[in-house]
């Protein structure tokens, strides 16, 4: 199985902008071959002393895929150039990683 953590900070005001193209796209990833799960998650209200927060401009997508293929073939499908030329203007930064149970 496949782990992939992507931490996407949005342009200052425009992570709504950035959740709604997001939630848009999500049914289409889900149905992907391979896809296990796909949520995205933002900091929680309320939470433990010891929490870092990320702000109110960032995101994390969760993903748990089979395999590296079926990442592969994620990265590349049509629905995700689509959200990615959607929402490119939108971001200052992501970062992805990608894991493997050890």
């Amino acid at each position: 199985m496949i782990h992939v953590i992507a931490i996407i900070t949005a342009k200052p005001g425009q992570r709504a902008a950035i959740l709604e193209h997001y939630r848009g796209n999500v049914a289409a990833v889900r149905a992907e071959q391979g896809c296990i799960e796909y949520g995205a998650v933002v900091d929680a209200d309320d939470a433990l002393p010891f929490q870092t927060a990320w702000g109110t401009d960032t995101f994390v997508v969760v993903e748990k895929w089979e395999s590296m293929a079926a990442l592969k073939a994620h990265a590349v499908a049509p629905h995700m150039a689509a959200y990615g030329a959607k929402t490119k203007e939108l971001i200052a930064t992501r970062v992805i990683h990608i894991m493997q149970p050890d």
